[in-house]
């Protein structure tokens, strides 16, 4: 049989994801450190995994209601605002999802007609620009600058907007570069998203994961965009949940109503033991200060620290990353893309890093590089990393 002929067309055209590439090499290959992957190293904390299994025991396995449970989705809009982020209802304003990714994946599809056009600052992560394309929509990549730590400035804005634009995503903090949007930035770009009517997805799955006096601000709290912005987040980094596969979205009611609908045909609801597993993780995170969230900060932000001198010292230039757990130096001073790059690397001294091409173009000449991993995992690969450099022989 002929399969091209019955599988989509749009489907076909989707190239798989550009991370995985090097990861189906390295996993059949012996003793080989890995850098690549945007996972903690953490696990899920017991008194959380224990209340998802006590659920189950307590015969709690039938399907929520298709918003998620009412306890969790209060603790949620409680959680967001003690961010910083705006106070949203529990009743209509927010819905549990499969992860951040089904979140991201159902508000395409509730937004998104054919032929609309979705701004997405890159590099960014890789399930955007597919998602979109499967809305039959255009993704639009605006290429952010290095000299500008890869913030999107209203400049970059602006000139992409055309009469076709619908909405942006902004992607902060950033995987994969660990940019931040300061709230002057947000400041600055708001008058402009308000005066062409774009609705803002903004993905902050990452906006607990901060360092130095930096603090994350959403633009769902800057004047005026609470009503055109759905906040995404999920349980997944912050709370090492990534196999829970718990996520959110908090957005006006109008919109909700809309993305419940897409959500309850295709998901119904998001796995119950999972959220009785999250509604715990917050009502003992609350009591007890975030205890597990700030020690996996600490030790984030030691390995962040470590990693970035060490690039810059070996000759790979890095600008210092304010959020999420990657580094995205550029490898252009050997002469190699960051695919050359990455490969090279991969196969001469068995490290595993993601190409920054794999995220968009403007990533062509980095590599993104994960400190999601335990600090003696990175100075070992490191050292391999520096010693494939001091073959290279590049000036520094």
């Amino acid at each position: 049989m002929d399969y091209t002929k019955v599988i989509s067309k749009k489907a076909q055209s989707i190239e798989p994801s550009g991370i995985r590439k090097f990861f189906d090499i390295a996993a059949d290959m012996e003793d080989c450190v890995s850098l690549g992957i945007g996972e903690p190293d953490f696990i899920t904390a017991a008194s959380f995994s224990d209340a998802g299994i006590a659920s189950i025991k307590e015969g709690k396995t039938q399907y929520t209601s298709n918003d998620g449970l009412f306890a969790l989705r209060k603790n949620i809009c409680r959680y967001v605002h003690m961010l910083g982020g705006p106070l949203y209802a529990p009743e209509d304003e927010t819905l549990v999802t499969v992860g951040a990714s089904e979140a991201i994946d159902v508000t395409f599809r509730a937004l998104l007609d054919p032929g609309d056009e979705v701004l997405i600052p890159a590099p960014s992560y890789v399930s955007y620009a597919p998602c979109v394309e499967l809305c039959h929509a255009i993704p639009k990549p605006i290429n952010c600058k290095a000299e500008n730590e890869f913030k999107l400035t209203a400049k970059e804005l602006e000139e992409a907007i055309t009469d076709k634009t619908k909405v942006l995503v902004l992607p902060y903090p950033n995987n994969p570069t660990g940019a931040i949007m300061e709230r002057e930035y947000l400041e600055a770009i708001a008058p402009i998203i308000i005066k062409h009517n774009i609705i803002v997805v903004s993905d902050e799955v990452y906006g607990e994961l901060t360092y130095g006096n930096t603090t994350h601000v959403s633009i769902a709290n800057i004047d005026g965009m609470r009503e055109r912005t759905v906040l995404i987040s999920g349980f997944s980094k912050i709370f090492a949940m990534t196999g829970w596969r718990i996520g959110y979205l908090c957005a006006p009611k109008e919109l909700v109503e809309v993305i419940r609908k897409i959500h309850q045909y295709v998901i119904m609801c998001a796995p119950t033991a999972s959220q009785y597993a999250a509604t715990a993780a917050l009502d003992l995170s609350f009591k007890n200060g975030f205890q597990e969230v700030e020690d996996m900060c600490r030790q984030y932000n030691e390995r962040r620290v470590y990693l970035v001198k060490r690039l810059n010292e070996m000759g790979l230039d890095c600008f210092e990353p304010k959020g999420a757990f990657y580094a995205f130096p550029s490898v252009a001073k050997t002469g190699m893309t960051g695919e050359e790059f990455a490969e090279k690397l991969l196969l001469s001294h068995k490290v595993a890093v993601v190409p920054g091409n794999a995220f968009g173009e403007s990533g062509k000449y980095h590599v993104r590089i994960s400190y999601a991993y335990s600090l003696d995992k990175i100075k070992v690969a490191l050292d391999r990393i520096e010693a494939f450099i001091k073959e290279l022989n590049i000036k520094k």
